[in-house]
Parts: C-alpha cells; structure tokens; sequence
C-alpha cells in the first residue's frame, strides 16, 4: 500500500526532547477516556468559566473527519481525510503541550459507498509504545508512537466486506479496544463481526458473530469475576470472551430500520443500557453468579418524532445514582428512572432542537456527582449539575465554530467527542483542533 510518512523539522525537536518533560498528570488514550467510560478522573471546584474564556493553548489547521481526538504521554492523535490532489486519510500527531506536529502518515482511501464522508470515525487508540488507528473503509494500522509503522491491514480486502455487501453505510466506525495482547475492532464482516489481532504481530487470533457491524465502540466489563467483552452489533448486544471469542451470550435487538447505533454502552449496578435513534432503549441485567442476561426493561416509542424514554443517535448517556441523563432524537435532554425507563423531566436549554442534535458528556471521578462537563453540537462547553429535580447549567462557553462537513446543515455541526485531562480541553471540527488550558 503506498504511503507517506512526514516529521517536521520542530515536531521531531520536541519528539527528542519528550523524555526530559514532566508527562500530563492525566491520559485521555482512547474513545471516551482512560477506562472508556466517559470519566475525567479529577475533580474541578469552579462554577464559572474565566470571563475571557478558557486560554488557547494552541490551535492548528486540520481536514474534516469525525474522530475524537486521544492523549498519551504528551502526544494527541487525531485523524482526518484529504481530498486534493487524491482521496487520503491521514493519521496526524501533535505535541500535546506545544502543538507542533510530530509526524503524520497519509494513504490513499477512496470511500466506497459511505454517507457523510467528512472523514474517519474510529479514535486512534494508545497503549503503552503503540497507537492503533481505524479507518472509514477498514485501513487497520499499528504505529509506534514515533510515527513508524509497525504492522497494517486492509481489512475490507482481507475480509471481502465490499464485496459482499456487509459495508456499513456509515463506514467503519467502532474504536479499537486492547485487551492485553490482542486489539479487538468491529468490521461486520461475514462470520467476522469482531475480530481480534496479536497487537505486536498483526496476525489475526480469533474471528466471532455473523452480526451486521455497528458503530457502537466495543467495552470490557467484569462479569462473573470474569473479563466480558460487550459488543452492540447490527443485530444483538453480546458479551464474549476476550481471549478466544467465544460467545457467553447474545441478546437479540435487531434495528426495525437499519443499524444506526453509535452511542456506546453503559454499565452500572449489574445492568447494561444502550439506546438507539429508532429503536429507543433497552437495559439488560447482567447476572453475577454466570455470565448470562436477561432483559429487564425495553421502551420504544412511533417513530423518530414521537419517541418515549430516550432514542439518541450519537450522545452516550450518562447514568448517574439511580437515573439516566441523555439527548433524545431532537436534542430533547431527558432523565429517566433507570429503574422503570420512566422519564423524569425534559429540557431544551442544553442544545437547539434539530434531528440528530448532540451533547457529549463527562462525568466527574465520583460516579454519584450531580456535576458533569456537556460538550454540545454549537461548540459549546457547559458546566453543569444533573438530578431528578432538573438540569442546572453552571456555565457555558464557546470554544469552536460549527463546520459543514460533518453536516451540511443548521450551520454546521461540532459532532467530535472532546479530550480532557486535569490540565486541558482538545477539540476539534473540520477545520481546526484546538487545545485549551482546563485547570482550577
């Protein structure tokens, strides 16, 4: 596969002198955080943002895309899709304190009956001297951190998913997930929904499902005293075991349009919930003394206009205490009782009403705090406190512009789930990735 692999003069400068510097006091190394839960691991006793705004830090120029930005050991990785002279995407990192950029390695990338065609999806994933990224059209690549390239694969050539229709319209899109040696990613493919690799060797360990793919991220939860990989398919929600593949159990939850569910499964209490834009919610229990499940509520309302409990599209709740906070299919922000998917209360203060209409949130270290960080589709980021009683927004600033690939509509959209650590803010939209000083 031709390639190229760029350092710039100043990026490997700071790339010598990494060593010598003080790392960040928190990572942000893969989709949705440290341990994939949407958990920033340190707390923030500010009720205001700083009347000038948050400080830049740094800002760079960047081509569309949909991935969310990750940070380890003082490098962000992003990826983004260039169309001119050649269709490319291109996997980019950056300096984390300074912003200059360290490498970046392009390959050619036609996308082939995908929609919404910004750019890639999957966050590049980190562990430990590696970074595992995922393209739209299945470009499974492992770098070294340094930029080079340590193994790929053209995982829709090696597992005909073109060919033989099992392409998601959406592309390829679930974050790749390390589980001590192997890494583990979603392609859809014909007795191959999930597949997993030897991270070091690039050759493939285990193969499982003849599901349709989603774009739902991979987890790991512990089951049984037992580690489960949770994977949301096009068809089911299964749990497996991460070493061979083996399936312990599959629940059945086929989409009654198409496979269109992107938020990522949520755990607390024994119980699993995910939620889809046409097929609302659905929780399962998820038994303790065998790895099994069993269904303990699901609520689907008419259709997209007339929902009940929560049908999102691309905001992963939040499940706080004994309650379930999230966006709807119009931007409705609602609270359910996670007990009985009975709503709570809605509100239309946390972002303008519009299909598909999107808040990413993050929670605070205690797993009980009304506290959490909303980023919403306009590029705002809010402060704000949630409970039975209602949604109260501390604060609100603006920290970067809508654009019009990601969506060409409502002036844009901001669709790119942040990066935090205790220090700083990276977000980005198709145009630019901006680093912001977060601190006390």
């Amino acid at each position: 596969m031709p390639l190229r692999v760029t350092f710039t003069l100043l990026g490997l400068i700071v790339f010598s002198l990494g060593a010598s510097r003080p790392l960040l006091a928190q990572q942000w190394p893969q989709w949705r955080g440290p341990q994939r839960d949407g958990v920033l691991r340190h707390r923030f006793d500010f009720d205001k943002f700083p009347e000038d705004g948050l400080e830049v830090l740094w800002k760079k120029s960047i081509g569309p895309g949909y991935t969310s930005p990750t940070i380890a050991d003082d490098r962000v990785f992003v990826m983004d899709r260039i169309t001119d002279p050649e269709q490319q995407e291109r996997v980019v990192c950056y300096d984390a304190i300074s912003g200059a950029q360290l490498w970046e390695h392009s390959y050619p990338c036609k996308y082939v009956g995908i929609g919404y065609q910004a750019g890639p999806r999957a966050s590049v994933t980190v562990d430990g001297s590696r970074a595992y990224s995922l393209g739209a059209m299945g470009h499974l690549i492992c770098f070294d951190v340094g930029g080079a390239v340590l193994w790929e694969k053209d995982l829709d050539s090696d597992y005909q998913i073109t060919k033989n229709r099992r392409m998601p319209i959406w592309g390829i899109a679930a974050a790749p997930l390390v589980y001590d040696d192997l890494v583990i990613v979603q392609p859809g493919a014909e007795d191959a929904c999930l597949v997993a690799f030897d991270k070091k060797s690039g050759e493939e360990v285990w193969r499982a499902l003849n599901d349709r793919a989603q774009y739902s991220s991979p987890i790991l939860i512990q089951q049984n005293q037992q580690d489960v990989v949770v994977i949301w398919t096009g068809d089911s929600v299964a749990g497996l075991d991460p070493t061979n593949g083996h399936v312990h159990w599959r629940f059945p939850f086929s989409p009654k349009n198409m496979p269109i569910g992107v938020a990522t499964p949520i755990v607390r209490d024994n119980r699993l919930y995910v939620t889809s834009f046409y097929d609302g919610s659905l929780m399962l229990k998820l038994a303790q003394d065998r790895i099994a499940v069993e269904k303990d509520w699901m609520i689907v309302g008419t259709n997209e206009n007339r929902t009940d409990a929560l049908h999102s599209i691309i905001s992963t709740p939040v499940w706080i205490d004994r309650h379930i906070y999230g966006v709807d299919s119009y931007g409705e922000f609602r609270c359910l009782n996670a007990d009985s998917g009975e709503r709570v209360w809605e509100d239309q203060t946390a972002v303008p009403k519009a299909r598909w209409s999107t808040v990413h949130f993050v929670q605070f270290p205690d797993e009980n705090s009304s506290r959490v960080w909303m980023f919403n589709e306009r590029g705002e980021l809010i402060l704000g406190e949630l409970s039975p009683e209602g949604f109260r927004e501390l604060d609100r600033c603006l920290l970067i512009k809508p654009t019009r690939k990601q969506l060409n509509q409502r002036g844009g959209v901001c669709w790119t789930h942040p990066a935090f650590t205790r220090d700083m803010i990276i977000v980005r939209n198709d145009e630019e990735i901006i680093c912001y000083r977060l601190e006390d």
